[in-house]
């Protein structure tokens, strides 16, 4: 289960990606990201010493898990002036876990982002959607249907994220 809620969270990235490309531009900075979903609801009943696991494993891949709260997923980010001008899409930590996008489409500052996993232990396909509303925020959804070592996976998360602040302090950019 803990590579899944990895999963979730790491689509995040795809979500922020192919925000940058929209038309608006995002306004660089430091965002506070909020990631919910039904299975982030569950994370209260993992044992310590198994939600420590999840920490190292996310920790050994290069980033660090969100608080997780009443099923919400919490964390920030740093979008540098740089990012907010790119009409590329970067891929970030989705490649560590064995995912790939597959495509990405936008329509004005909507946005689809198909993506395949294929990893011993995450196999599936999803999507990232969603709308850049304002420089300032965006929200969207992810979907994923699979196997997460080796258990049927169908899960959805909802995704918000508003900019915070023109400094990022100490958080470092993506």
């Amino acid at each position: 289960m803990y590579k899944l809620l990895i999963a979730i969270y790491l689509t995040l990235p795809l979500l922020i990606s192919t925000t940058i490309a929209a038309e608006i531009s995002m306004r660089p900075g430091l965002w506070e990201i909020t990631t919910s979903s039904d299975l982030l609801l569950l994370v209260p009943h993992i044992p310590s010493e198994q939600m420590q696991s999840i920490k190292d494993f996310a920790k050994n891949n290069g980033f660090d898990m969100p608080d997780i709260d009443n099923g919400a997923a919490i964390s920030q980010v740093c979008i540098t002036q740089e990012m907010a001008n790119q009409k590329t899409l970067p891929s970030f930590y989705q490649h560590q876990i064995g995912c790939a996008t597959k495509s990405a489409t936008r329509n004005g500052n909507s946005y689809k982002v198909e993506f395949s996993c294929d990893s011993a232990d995450l196999k599936g396909n999803g999507t990232a959607e969603g709308n850049l509303t304002s420089a300032e925020h965006f929200s969207g959804q992810t979907k994923f249907i699979g196997l997460a070592q080796g258990n049927a996976v169908d899960e959805k998360a909802e995704i918000s994220a508003k900019w915070m602040n023109a400094s990022c302090g100490t958080v470092k950019p993506m």
